[in-house]
C-alpha cells in the first residue's frame, strides 16, 4: 500500500513538531492541532505527533464522530525489527498501520442495478475480497495512516491522508449529513462497539439466556428516548454471532502450552501490559489487563488503594498468580490486573509494575493511589513506583498459620496459645534479644507439638525474620481490607479449583482463558448490577456479603464483653439464639473464634464485630504494634535521667519528637512518606485505616 504513504518534502520538520497528549480519555482530531503539509492524494495531509500508547484512544476517538459515526479497520500493517535499518528517515516507521472507514472504499449502493462504481470494487468472495458486508460499503474515502516512528518509539506521527467521510464526489456518503442515510443504518456506526460487545458477551458467560440480554437492551434503549446509535439497533442475530463465538472458543490454541500463550498473547494484544517468554536466563511473565480493568483501577484506585494478593495456586496451578486488587465504594475487591510468572513475584516485579503504573498515567497523568497494601514484605518497590505509602497485610500469614494449627494441633487451648506466641514473635513483644532467642523459647515451649513444629521449620523459620523486619519498617492493614481481600480469594478457589478443571491445572492457556472470561465476566456483572440496578436476581450476596459487612449487622447487644476481663468475648450466634461464639485474644490481629468458619482460618464476623465494638468503646488491650511504641515510651518514662543538663536536653528532645512525629502524619497522609529501610529498627504506629469509616 505504498501508494497511500505521504509524501513529505520536508522530513526534517516532524521531529520538530509538538506531541500532543489530550487530557481526556479518548480523543479524536478535533482534539488536536494539525500541520499540514504538502503532497498527498487529497491535496495536503494533515499530520501531529501522539504518544504510541495513545494510538487506541485515538482511533477509538474518531470512531465516535457524532456527524459520522464510525468504525476504522485495519487496511494494511507492516513492522520492522529495530535495529534493521542503518540510516532510517525522519519518517521512518517500526510499525506502519493504515486505517480506512468501514463504509469504504468501495461503493456498493447502486451495484444491485448496476449503476455502481466497479472500477475499485473487488470479488464478494474468494482472493481479494474484503471481510465484511456488501451493503455497508458507500466508497468512504476518510482515511489515515499511524507510524511509530523509528529514531522515536515512544512517539506515534499521525498522517490523516482524508479527514471527511465523503465520497469520490465529495459528498458525505453516511452519517446524518448523508441524506439518503436518513432514517437507515447508515446513519451510525456499522458495528456495535466494543463495550457493547464486552456487555453481552460477559452476560453471555455467566449464563444470562439471549431473551433476558434482548428484552434488558430494549428496556434500556427504551429508558433514554429510543435508538441514537448503532448499538441501539443489537439485534438477536448479533447476540448468536456472539454465543457462536464463546461455543467454538477454547483454551487450546496450540497442543504446546508455551505456544499456545504465545498465540493468546498475539491475538490479545491490547489486553496484555507485558510479555516475557521463558528462557534460560528469564523467567516467564504474562501481565493481564483488559479495557474495562483498566478503567477500574484508574477510577477506584485514584485515590484510593491498590492491594497486591500473590501467589496464588502455587501448589496447583502451574505458574502462581498474583492478582491487583481495588477497592470499589462498597468495600468490595475488583480485580484490576492478573500477573502470571514463573518466578517468586518480587523477583520480576521490577520489570511490569513500572509499566503498569505507566499505562495508568498515560490515560490521567494525575493518578495516584493512597496506599498500597503488599502481602510479601519483600516487595520493596511499590512506593518507588506508586509513590504513596505501603502496607504490610497480614491476612495469608494468620489464615496459613491458622489452618495448619486446626489440621497439626487438636488441643483448643494450646491452639490459641501457639497463634498468640506468634503475634507476640512478629511484633517482637517478647523479652528477648533477637527474634531467633523468642523463636526457640517458642520451639521449647511447644516441644511435644512434632507435627506443626515440623511444618513451621520448613514452611516459615527460612521467612519469619523477613517479616519481622516487615512489620518494623511497615504499618499494618487493618480487619477491612482484609475481608475483601479475603472474599476475593475464597471466590477466586471456587471458580478455578473445581475437580472438573483438575486436568487443566497445569497449563496456562487454561488459567488465561479462565481469568480472562469467566472471572472478568463474573466481576463486570456485579459491578453493572451495583451502578444500574439491572439483573438484582443474579447477584452474588457473598460479593456484597464479606465477613466485614455480616459483622455490621450484628447488634452491640449481642456481643457479651466483659470490660474488666478481657482475655474473652463472646458473641450471640444470628441463626440459633441459644449459642454463643467465644472469641480469644482480643485487641490482637491474632485473636481467634470457635465458629466454623473461623475453624477454616477464615476472618469471621465475630472477630470482626468484637474488635469494632472494643475499639469503639475503647476498652481492649492496644494491638501488638501499638504496644510495642507505647512500651519503649513507657520506659523512658521510668527511667528519667539524673543529670538536671541532660534532663533539660531531654525535654527539648521530646518536644522536638512531637512536632516531627505530627510532621510525619502530615506526609503520611499525603502520601509522601517513604518506607523506613529494614536495617531500622523504629517504635510501630497502630494499624492504619485503608478506608473511610462507614457511617
Amino acid at each position: 500500500m505504498k501508494g497511500h504513504e505521504a509524501k513529505m518534502p520536508r522530513m526534517e520538520d516532524i521531529l520538530n513538531l509538538p506531541v500532543q497528549d489530550p487530557p481526556c480519555a479518548e480523543f479524536s482530531a478535533a482534539h488536536i492541532n494539525w500541520k499540514k503539509v504538502e503532497g498527498g492524494r487529497q491535496g495536503g495531509d494533515d499530520i501531529a505527533l501522539i504518544p504510541f500508547s495513545r494510538v487506541d484512544d485515538f482511533v477509538k476517538g474518531e470512531s465516535a464522530n457524532e456527524e459520522c459515526p464510525a468504525s476504522f479497520r485495519i487496511e494494511s500493517r507492516r513492522k520492522r525489527p529495530e535495529g534493521s535499518i542503518s540510516k532510517p528517515r525522519v519518517d521512518g516507521y517500526l510499525e506502519y498501520t493504515l486505517y480506512w472507514c468501514s463504509y469504504g472504499p468501495e461503493d456498493y449502493r447502486d451495484s444491485e442495478s448496476g449503476l455502481g462504481d466497479s472500477s475499485n470494487s473487488k470479488p464478494a468472495t474468494g482472493k481479494g475480497s474484503r471481510p465484511g458486508r456488501r451493503h455497508m460499503m458507500r466508497g468512504c474515502l476518510c482515511h489515515f495512516t499511524i507510524k511509530r516512528l523509528y529514531t522515536r518509539p515512544l512517539v506515534a506521527l499521525i498522517i490523516y491522508n482524508q479527514r471527511k467521510h465523503v465520497d469520490k464526489t465529495g459528498a458525505p456518503c453516511h452519517g446524518i449529513l448523508d441524506r439518503d442515510a436518513v432514517g437507515t443504518r447508515a446513519m451510525y456506526a456499522p458495528r456495535i462497539s466494543e463495550e457493547l460487545r464486552q456487555k453481552v458477551m460477559s452476560m453471555l458467560y455467566v449464563g444470562i439466556s439471549l431473551d433476558n440480554i434482548i428484552q434488558h437492551h430494549m428496556e434500556v434503549v427504551q429508558s433514554h428516548g429510543g435508538p441514537h446509535n448503532r448499538d441501539d439497533f443489537l439485534t438477536r442475530n448479533d447476540v448468536r454471532n456472539m454465543e457462536r463465538v464463546i461455543r467454538n472458543s477454547s483454551h487450546v490454541l496450540l497442543d504446546s502450552d508455551e505456544c499456545s500463550v504465545q498465540a493468546w498473547v498475539q491475538r490479545h494484544q491490547k489486553h496484555v501490559f507485558f510479555f516475557q517468554a521463558n528462557s534460560g536466563s528469564e523467567p516467564f511473565i504474562l501481565g493481564i489487563q483488559t479495557d474495562w480493568q483498566l478503567q477500574q483501577m484508574l477510577h477506584h484506585g485514584h485515590n484510593g488503594s491498590i492491594a497486591s494478593h500473590s501467589t496464588f495456586g502455587s501448589k496447583k496451578l502451574k505458574y502462581p498468580l498474583c492478582s491487583l486488587l481495588v477497592f470499589d465504594s462498597s468495600r468490595n475487591a475488583i480485580p484490576v490486573a492478573w500477573v502470571i510468572t514463573s518466578s517468586a513475584i518480587g523477583q520480576g516485579i521490577h520489570k511490569w509494575m513500572g509499566i503498569l503504573v505507566e499505562r495508568i498515567r498515560t490515560k490521567d497523568p494525575s493518578w495516584r493511589p493512597n496506599a498500597f497494601l503488599i502481602d510479601d514484605p519483600s516487595n520493596n518497590l511499590c512506593y518507588q513506583v506508586f509513590q504513596c505509602r505501603v502496607l504490610l497485610c497480614l491476612w495469608h500469614v494468620r489464615r496459613a498459620w491458622m489452618r495448619s494449627l486446626v489440621k497439626k494441633c487438636c488441643n483448643l487451648d494450646v491452639q490459641r496459645e501457639m497463634l498468640k506466641y506468634f503475634g507476640q514473635i512478629l511484633y517482637c513483644t517478647k523479652n528477648r534479644p533477637t527474634v531467633v532467642d523468642a523463636i526457640q523459647e517458642f520451639m521449647q515451649i511447644f516441644v511435644d507439638q512434632c507435627t506443626f513444629m515440623n511444618y513451621f521449620r520448613r514452611r516459615w523459620l527460612p521467612r519469619i525474620e523477613l517479616w519481622v523486619n516487615g512489620i518494623k519498617t511497615l504499618p499494618v492493614v487493618s480487619q477491612e481490607p482484609n475481608a475483601a481481600i479475603e472474599s476475593y480469594h475464597l471466590r477466586l478457589k471456587e471458580k478455578l479449583f473445581k475437580d472438573l478443571y483438575a486436568s487443566h491445572w497445569p497449563r496456562v492457556d487454561w488459567l488465561i482463558h479462565i481469568l480472562t472470561t469467566e472471572i472478568h465476566s463474573f466481576y463486570w456483572l456485579e459491578q453493572y448490577i451495583i451502578e444500574t440496578g439491572y439483573f438484582e436476581n443474579l447477584k452474588d450476596m457473598s460479593f456484597t456479603t464479606n465477613s466485614w459487612y455480616r459483622a455490621l449487622h450484628i447488634a452491640d447487644a449481642d456481643v457479651l464483653l466483659d470490660e474488666q476481663n478481657l482475655q474473652l468475648a463472646k458473641v450471640i450466634s444470628q441463626t440459633d439464639r441459644t449459642m454463643a461464639y467465644t472469641i480469644w485474644n482480643l485487641g490482637s490481629e491474632f485473636c481467634c473464634c470457635d465458629c466454623s468458619w473461623s475453624r477454616l482460618g477464615n476472618l469471621c464476623k465475630h472477630v470482626i464485630k468484637v474488635a469494632m465494638l472494643c475499639k469503639s468503646k475503647q476498652v481492649s488491650r492496644p494491638l501488638l504494634s501499638a504496644q510495642v511504641y507505647r512500651q519503649a515510651l513507657l520506659t523512658l518514662l521510668q527511667n528519667p535521667p539524673d543529670d538536671p543538663v541532660v534532663l533539660d536536653h531531654a525535654i527539648l528532645h521530646v518536644t522536638r519528637l512531637q512536632q516531627d512525629i505530627k510532621g510525619l502524619e502530615e506526609l503520611s497522609n499525603s502520601g509522601l512518606l517513604q518506607p523506613l529501610p529494614p536495617e531500622t529498627n523504629p517504635q510501630m504506629v497502630d494499624n492504619v485505616p485503608v478506608f473511610p469509616r462507614l457511617h
